[in-house]
Formats: C-alpha cells, sequence, structure tokens
C-alpha cells in the first residue's frame, strides 16, 4: 500500500528528563533549610520523567479503582482493586518518604524535603497522593491521643507500602484516610448527624452516613461523630484487633470530573468500632491539626500541577512550527508561555515558604506557626484558584494536541479544580483567612513582618501593601469582601517573595502585571518590554 502521509513537525515525548530540574523548586529547598535532601530529590525527579513512570501515571487512570462489595459467596467483603500501576505509584511514594517521613525524621528542614518531593512526584500522577496527604496529616491529629499515636505512628510513616486489609499493627506500614464530610453538611461538619456511642471496653460504635471518604482502601480513618459530650474525632480502623472486618460499608464509589485515580467512595458505619482521639466534644478542635497540613498540600498540588502544564507546553511551543518560526520564538506565544511561568513559579515560592513555616512550627517556633495559620488560609484560597484558568492556558498552547487525551492535558485540566475545593472550597478558605485575622490578630502583625522584609525593594509592591492596609481597615461587608481581600493578599505576598528570591524578570513582570495592574484578563498580555527570554530560560527542561 503506497504511504498516504508523512508524519512531520510533530513535538517528540517529552521523556528522560529531570522533574526537580525546577530552578524556583531547587533555590527554596535550599533556602528554607533543606539541601541535604537535593540529591534525593533529583533521583526522585529523574524517576518522574522516565518514560515508565509516565507509563504508571497513564494506565492508573486508563484502568481506575473497581468497587467489589461481595466476593463470589455472597459475604460482603468492601473492598476497591486497583491497576497495578496504582501500586508502583504508592509504592514510590512511600518508599521516598512523601507519606510521613518527616514525623520519623528530626532534621531541620524534613517537611521541606517532603514538600519538594511531593511538589514533583504528584506531577506524574496527582490522584494518588491523596491517601499520601492523608497519612501525611493524620499524624498531628493521632498525638491528641499519646497512647494511640505510639502504636501507630511509626507504622504510618514506616517506609513500606503494605497494600491490603489486615489487622494495622500486623503491617509493615499502613496508610490513613479520611471520612468526614456527611450529604447534608459538606464543608459544615459541626451538622454532622453521624452518632458515637461509649462501649464498656472504652470503644465508641460509630453509626451513620459519610459522603465523602477519601482513600476507602486505607488501614485506619479519622472520621467525625456526634459523641454525648458532641462533636468528636475518632479513629476507625479496617480490620479489627480479632481479624474480623469492621462494620464499615462502602455503597459506591464517587464518579468524579477527574481525579479518577483514586477512589472516593460513601460509607455506611453500622457500629463500627472506634477509638476517641482527644477530647469529646472537642472534634474540630483535634483535626484542624490534619486540615492544615492538607492545606498546605492543597497549595503544592496546584503548583505542581501548574509547574507540569508549562513544562509541556513550553516543551511543544520549542518544538513546534508555525507560520515559517518555531512557536516559541513567536512573540505573542513567548508572551503567553512567560506569563504563565510567572504564575507558577509564584505558586511555587508561596508553597515552599508555607513547607518552611510548617516545618519550623512543628520544631516549636511559634512565630512561624503564626503566620502560617494566616498565610496558608490566603494562599490555599488564591493559589488553588488559579490552578484551572493555568491548566486552561497551558493545554491551549498545544492546540488541537492539547485536547486530545493522548496529550495529557485533559487530565491535567480536569485535576485542576479539586485543590480548589478539597479541603474547603473557595469561599471556605476565604472566610478562614477573616476568621484567623479576627480570631488571632497576632496572625495579621506575623504576615506583614514578612511583607516588611521586602519593603522599600519594588514602589509597586510598597502600594499595594499599602492597599491591603487600607482593605482590612475598612470592616463595613467584610465578608461580602472576603475574596476581594484575600486575593489581595495572596497577590502581595507572592510579590514578597519574589522581589526577594526570584530573578529581576520574574519579580518585574509579576509587579507589573499582577500589582501594578499593567495586563488584561487572559495570560499572554504582559507588558511590552518584559524580559520573556529570561523568564522562559527558567522552563528549560534538562
Amino acid at each position: 500500500m503506497p504511504a498516504t502521509h508523512e508524519v512531520t513537525n510533530q513535538v517528540p515525548p517529552l521523556v528522560g528528563h529531570d522533574v526537580a530540574a525546577d530552578p524556583a523548586l531547587v533555590e527554596a529547598l535550599r533556602r528554607e533549610g533543606a539541601e541535604w535532601a537535593e540529591p534525593e530529590l533529583r533521583a526522585l525527579g529523574a524517576l518522574a520523567g522516565s518514560e515508565q513512570a509516565q507509563e504508571w501515571g497513564r494506565l492508573a487512570h486508563a484502568y481506575p479503582p473497581v468497587l467489589r462489595t461481595h466476593d463470589r459467596y455472597g459475604h460482603r467483603i468492601d473492598e476497591v482493586e486497583f491497576h497495578q500501576s496504582w501500586h508502583e505509584l504508592m509504592a514510590v511514594a512511600v518508599s521516598s518518604g512523601i507519606h510521613a517521613a518527616p514525623w520519623r525524621d528530626d532534621r531541620a528542614g524534613a517537611h521541606v524535603a517532603r514538600a519538594a518531593k511531593m511538589y514533583v512526584w504528584s506531577q506524574v500522577e496527582p490522584g494518588h497522593t491523596c491517601p499520601i496527604s492523608m497519612t501525611y496529616a493524620a499524624v498531628p491529629a493521632l498525638r491528641h491521643t499519646p497512647e494511640l499515636a505510639a502504636v501507630l505512628e511509626p507504622l504510618l510513616a514506616a517506609p513500606e507500602y503494605d497494600f491490603g486489609l489486615r489487622e494495622p499493627t500486623s503491617k509493615r506500614g499502613l496508610i490513613a484516610g479520611m471520612s468526614m464530610t456527611e450529604k447534608q453538611g459538606g464543608s459544615d461538619v459541626r451538622a454532622n448527624t453521624t452518632r458515637a456511642v461509649p462501649a464498656a471496653d472504652g470503644s465508641y460504635l460509630i453509626t451513620g452516613h459519610k459522603w465523602f471518604t477519601s482513600a476507602p482502601m486505607s488501614d485506619v480513618f479519622l472520621t467525625l461523630a456526634q459523641a454525648p459530650g458532641g462533636l468528636s474525632c475518632f479513629l476507625i480502623p479496617r480490620i479489627l484487633p480479632d481479624g474480623t472486618r469492621n462494620r464499615f460499608f462502602l455503597q459506591r464509589l464517587k464518579d468524579k470530573l477527574g481525579n479518577r485515580s483514586n477512589a472516593s467512595a460513601e460509607v455506611e458505619y453500622s457500629d463500627a468500632v472506634a477509638v476517641l482521639i482527644g477530647e469529646e466534644g472537642r472534634g474540630v478542635r483535634t483535626i484542624i491539626e490534619m486540615v492544615n497540613m492538607t492545606r498546605l498540600d492543597c497549595v503544592l498540588g496546584s503548583a505542581a500541577g501548574m509547574r507540569h502544564g508549562l513544562v509541556q507546553a513550553a516543551h511543544h511551543a520549542r518544538h513546534r512550527r508555525a507560520f515559517g518560526t518555531t512557536l516559541i520564538d513567536a512573540p505573542l506565544m513567548a508572551n503567553v508561555l512567560a506569563d504563565l511561568a510567572v504564575e507558577a513559579e509564584a505558586a511555587t515560592t508561596v508553597a515552599m515558604r508555607l513547607a518552611g513555616a510548617t516545618d519550623r512550627a512543628a520544631r516549636g517556633d511559634t512565630a512561624e506557626a503564626t503566620f502560617r495559620r494566616l498565610a496558608l488560609a490566603v494562599s490555599k484560597y488564591w493559589v488553588c484558584k488559579r490552578g484551572p484558568a493555568h491548566a486552561a492556558e497551558a493545554l491551549e498552547c498545544l492546540g488541537g494536541n492539547g485536547y486530545v487525551e493522548e496529550s495529557g492535558m485533559p487530565r491535567l485540566y480536569r485535576e485542576a479544580p479539586l485543590s480548589s475545593i478539597w479541603e474547603g472550597s473557595g469561599n471556605v478558605a476565604a472566610l478562614d483567612a477573616l476568621r484567623a485575622m479576627a480570631k488571632q490578630p497576632e496572625s495579621v502583625e506575623a504576615f506583614f513582618a514578612e511583607l516588611e522584609l521586602s519593603s522599600g525593594v519594588d514602589r509597586r509592591l510598597d502600594d499595594a501593601v499599602a492597599n491591603v492596609r487600607k482593605e482590612l481597615a475598612d470592616l463595613s461587608a467584610i465578608e461580602l469582601r472576603a475574596r476581594r481581600i484575600v486575593e489581595a493578599m495572596a497577590l502581595v505576598l507572592q510579590g514578597s517573595l519574589l522581589v526577594r528570591h526570584a530573578p529581576p524578570a520574574v519579580a518585574d513582570a509579576f509587579c507589573a502585571s499582577r500589582l501594578a495592574g499593567d495586563w488584561g484578563v487572559a495570560f499572554g498580555t504582559l507588558a511590552a518590554g518584559t524580559d520573556t527570554a529570561a523568564i522562559l530560560d527558567r522552563v528549560r527542561v534538562r
């Protein structure tokens, strides 16, 4: 058969590169005190950029998890089957310590190293990082009951991925899940109706329905239920000490927009055996430790998604020719890519600053803990909100090829809204920032102390900070103005970090466009004279 066409001007696969070769990430790793982790990060980055890892990510989505409620004989089993690629991804994440290594590593910067690894490895496939994040976040909550933490924490932090339903203390390593929200309440967990009844042996029996349960094949779950003393936090194991299955029934898996490699389930508890964590009636206070950690991962995940989309778009533009030139040499395409790069670097820089604050707070630095309280809520709102728009523009850089599943860009696009919804949607995050300022005014002082470190460096930033102070001084209709205020706070925080730590071309483009308003609504509207070449040099794949 004669050839009907010749394949030309197609972009080569982006494989065999180091995903960790990200200047903003590596500079932040060193700056935040985890330079010792760079060799491990680079090794993980090389694996993340390999053809094998990318195939794992593709297959984990092509073959999503399947719920098996009963075995062939009619016995209730409530298990979820995953493709082998899911297990490969999980094994790398756990062996790399992304799940909980900082809780067994007393080196300064351990949480920063873990954050950098999370950022790199999630670019392969973000769905499996949900149970990884839950496991990381569960440990601080468990510490409210020291005797329980003493047994489970070493297993949660162990670098062993040991899949399968077995009694927790018989396993080499554990994964933790989260089962909080109910259909009538969502983020309003105080509306939960699930009940916890004390048993004679000191345990509790939990009965109720959970609308979203993350990673239902995890070994243990943190859940909220109404005890006699009020809303309380509990630990529920899938398998009881005698080897029998707890009364924890999977009703169905959610059919989600994205995040399809990860199972999310509706769960029924029917006198499920549970252990109280902390005190009765203090469930929200207990669980807030977990929320702080998972919100950090939301910011990291959005920043990682931006970086991934940017690298894919820049790679395409460097190899694709149109209208007589390579795309990246076309001024308008260079403007779009540079704008995406500025957004991605701002997200990465603030995410790693928050990781540094988390690390220092975990080591007893109260000033950093106070700063993180407000800065994390602010950044969770804004960085996660920017993810979907960034993904859409990155996809468009590939044209029609980007709209095809084989490119991987549709998967990125579907995933992008999740971090803005998970752990509180935009309104919840914005209102939480207001709550932090009202209940902990010292967090406002800590936030502005951080901004003061860049005072006098850039007039546009100084003016924007002054405007934020003015907005905060006006308490009229403050809830209605919450998004406006929190967006402005996020932008000045990012600007402050960039003028201190980023190359001049990046910082100048950010301040001109995001703070001085010298841009349009869409990406790719940076002002004439922007040094796009210098910005894009930081996106070069190596």
